[in-house]
């Protein structure tokens, strides 16, 4: 689990530092997961070589295990965000209707962003299956 969660904390401090010394218009943990979907594909490709290489809990599924976990517990990410706005009902009273209108668009906008690129991909999925 140790070796786990270092490669995925190293994977976003990598992303970041990206990021920053690029001056990228991306945020770190984007790259960061961008390059952990890069080492699972090498590692899933190459599982005989990098078998001998890599510790076993990076390649015996002990990492998908670590990430569920992660993801099972995600929530409580958001308790200093909370506690932050909490902090600041000042800020909330004066500026809460704009608050809620630019929650609101964005959740929309993201919504809308989903259905178009799943749309594309069942697209793009039933040309590459009707092919064969």
């Amino acid at each position: 689990m140790i070796a786990s969660l270092t490669l995925i904390l190293l994977a976003q401090l990598l992303g970041e530092v990206l990021a920053r010394s690029a001056g990228l218009p991306l945020p770190g943990p984007v790259l960061g997961m961008a390059l952990m979907l890069g080492f699972l594909v090498l590692r899933d490709r190459r599982a005989l070589h990098l078998a001998r290489v890599l510790p076993k809990p990076l390649t015996d599924g002990t990492l998908e295990n670590t990430a569920r976990g992660l993801l099972a517990n995600l929530s409580l990410m958001f308790v200093p965000a909370g506690a932050g706005i909490v902090g600041r009902l000042d800020v909330v009273q004066a500026q809460g209707l704009r608050l809620a209108i630019v929650v609101v668009v964005s959740t929309a906008a993201a919504l809308v962003a989903t259905v178009l690129v799943f749309l594309w991909v069942a697209r793009l999925t039933a040309q590459i299956g009707g092919d064969r």
